[in-house]
């Protein structure tokens, strides 16, 4: 049986936990003040990683948040993956040898490609991708752009160029609990071969086990974020459920 990981999320804006719908950042919920104590009430429940994003960076261009996700890499007994505000060698440098175990690469896919092929090659496994899509079309800075690549093309390009790990989110789904994209999920993990983590709209138990069930098919794993924070299952809930598939 394929692996598939559960990856409790982190959204981190001013220092505290918070959500945004489809990526607005005028309609923000705080849901802690903490992001270490918010990770290691994961970590407690038994999630093996965590996802964190530096909403302030996103949207700055730069690491604002970093102190946050260095302490939950050394403090905690999990894997950590990071994206937002990840521009130079340094930025991803600077995470992976303080402990992260993966940076996320997502805009910068789009406006400087020549840098993330630079960076698959440097780090290779450590280095995921983050493509978020509207209408199947690559979005960039924050979801504030959308480009004319396609995710699809764009993900096969980037495999080709020795990305291992993709993370796809349909903007449409984001924090709308209405269910994720999984065609969508599964043809990009189709098209580059890949492992593809699916973001965006995992609202029940039920959506987590749709997931789960095409881990064949290279869906390796679910970023979950909102359904948690509004109670709509716990992560020791998802971690059962997924290892029942």
């Amino acid at each position: 049986m394929s692996e598939f990981t559960v990856y409790p999320a982190i959204d981190m804006r001013n220092g505290k936990c918070v959500r945004l719908i489809q990526g607005d950042y005028e309609k923000e919920t705080i849901y802690g003040h903490s992001p270490l104590e918010m990770a290691s009430l994961f970590a407690e429940a038994g999630a093996n990683w965590i996802h964190l994003v530096d909403l302030d960076g996103a949207r700055e261009g730069k690491k604002v948040n970093d102190s946050y996700v260095i302490s939950i890499a050394a403090e905690l007994n999990v894997k950590v993956q990071v994206g937002g505000g990840i521009r130079a060698e340094k930025d991803v440098y600077d995470y992976l040898s303080q402990g992260v175990e993966r940076v996320i690469l997502g805009s910068s896919a789009v406006s400087n490609p020549e840098f993330v092929k630079k960076m698959l090659k440097a780090y290779g496994r450590h280095i995921a991708i983050g493509l978020d899509a509207r209408d199947g079309f690559v979005s960039t800075e924050g979801w504030l752009e959308t480009s004319s690549v396609r995710a699809e093309e764009l993900g096969r390009e980037l495999a080709n160029e020795g990305a291992e790990v993709f993370i796809f989110t349909d903007i449409a789904t984001d924090g709308m609990l209405s269910g994720p994209n999984i065609n969508s999920t599964v043809e990009l993990a189709r098209a580059t071969g890949k492992q593809v983590i699916a973001s965006g709209g995992v609202s029940s138990l039920a959506d987590l086990g749709a997931l789960a069930s095409r881990a064949a098919e290279g869906v390796s794993g679910a970023i979950v974020g909102k359904a948690l924070y509004t109670n709509q299952f716990t992560v020791a809930e998802a971690l059962e459920r997924v290892a029942a598939k």
